[in-house]
């Protein structure tokens, strides 16, 4: 019995001494869905050549260098709302005269992390905590929901406009045979 005991409480021990995958932990939660959607922003961004930043569906639809911008000034804009600062360099009209793909890429980037490392840093209480946008009562914890739920409607958006332009998102092609 005492060998079964033993046993058990090694198995136990090696078990809590193991680190997480943390790739094990995506979908679980707010923080795998941000990394999920961010890695996909990212990896679109990337995989749409340069050429194709100013193309749009449409006179007055928004450019694909426009939505990328859209999306990353966006979350400076509700992490501003949470009492976080905006950008400095990022300007009016940004989302307009900010088109090569370098630059959008980063301002996205820089963006992704913004929400994330802020959004480690709370703590439940602050996550309660209630703010206004757009003359709307809302939680802390609402606001990332709100960030989270626009960059993936707005990535859907984008998957669209890449197909349309014989681009295929990189995580839906197929694995080679």
């Amino acid at each position: 019995m005492k060998k079964v005991l033993l046993a058990l409480v090694f198995t136990s021990m090696a078990v809590q001494a193991q680190k997480p995958d943390p790739l094990e932990g995506m979908w679980q939660g707010y923080d795998g869905e941000w990394l999920h959607c961010s890695r996909q922003l990212i990896e679109l961004a990337q995989a749409i050549p340069e050429a194709k930043y100013s193309w749009r569906p449409e006179p007055g639809v928004r450019s694909t260098s426009e939505v990328f911008m859209h999306i990353a000034i966006t979350n400076f804009a509700l992490l501003a709302a949470t009492g976080k600062p905006f950008p400095k360099d990022l300007g009016r009209g940004s989302e307009k005269s900010v088109t090569n793909k370098a630059q959008v890429i980063d301002w996205l980037k820089r963006s992704l992390d913004a929400v994330k490392t802020a959004h480690a840093e709370l703590t439940p209480a602050e996550l309660e905590k209630h703010v206004t946008v757009a003359k709307r009562d809302a939680t802390v914890a609402g606001i990332y929901l709100r960030i989270l739920v626009h960059a993936d409607e707005h990535m859907g958006q984008l998957v669209a406009y890449a197909r349309v332009n014989g681009i295929v998102p990189p995580w839906s092609e197929t694995p080679p045979k």
